[in-house]
């Protein structure tokens, strides 16, 4: 069975942007994905399909109603859906490849896509909505972070970027950041391609490398690495 996506959202058309596209979008012609858009304001119940009201207890902003959110959220994954059930947000728990692994790993993911100031803390309560961030930063909504994650996640389906090897020794797949990749020309602008890279000698060439990630994640990830020993 092939991993599900369902987003819901109030800009479904903002789908499947990116993820349509490359070897994502080969992927999901070739049915090794699928991607759902629910558009919210459908589950309204006025005239102008209001989603939002006020904040309780007052300030700025509205926050989308639990009500509305919930017969969406029960619409795309009924009782028995093994899907976990994410919504972004900047105050979730940070987005990592061991996460995004373990995703991959399942049988899809249901999205919900937060607007405004917020979304009612009930509902992420009782629909046990995980609380995700991509990043310390506040978008305008959380389509784009849908994006974020489901190319993330997308790309490791078996068949979508065609071997395992493609991204075995990418960035955190170890714990480190990746090496410098290089390829012709030899020399560009007067520097050439790390001599150990040409020598033929593959155990060089997986020391260097595994040297180079080790400096890379020292130099502007020490937080990967943790705390020195000495």
């Amino acid at each position: 069975m092939s991993f599900s996506a369902d987003v819901i959202t109030l800009f479904p058309d903002l789908f499947p942007g990116p993820l349509g596209a490359s070897v994502l979008g080969r992927g999901m012609q070739d049915g090794r994905w699928h991607l759902s858009t629910t558009q919210l304001r459908d589950f309204a119940e006025d005239k102008h399909r209001s989603v939002d009201d006020t904040p309780s207890g007052g300030g700025a902003g509205m926050v989308l109603r639990p009500d509305i959110l919930a017969k969406a959220i029960d619409h795309v994954s009924p009782q028995g859906d093994t899907r976990p059930r994410l919504v972004m947000s900047p105050r979730g728990v940070p987005l990592d490849q061991a996460r995004v692994r373990r995703l991959a790993a399942g049988p899809g993911v249901v999205i919900v896509c937060g607007r405004f100031e917020g979304i009612d803390q009930r509902v992420i309560d009782a629909r046990g909505l995980e609380e995700v961030s991509i990043g310390d930063y506040v978008l305008a909504g959380g389509e784009v972070a849908a994006m974020v994650l489901l190319e993330a996640v997308v790309r490791l389906l078996p068949g979508v970027l065609g071997t395992a090897e493609s991204h075995a020794e990418e960035s955190f797949e170890d714990g480190l950041l990746e090496y410098p990749q290089y390829t012709r020309p030899q020399a560009f602008e007067g520097h050439a391609i790390p001599a150990v890279l040409t020598s033929g000698d593959h155990a060089r060439i997986a020391r260097w490398r595994r040297a180079e990630a080790e400096a890379l994640t020292r130099k502007r990830r020490p937080d990967l690495i943790g705390p020195s020993q000495d």
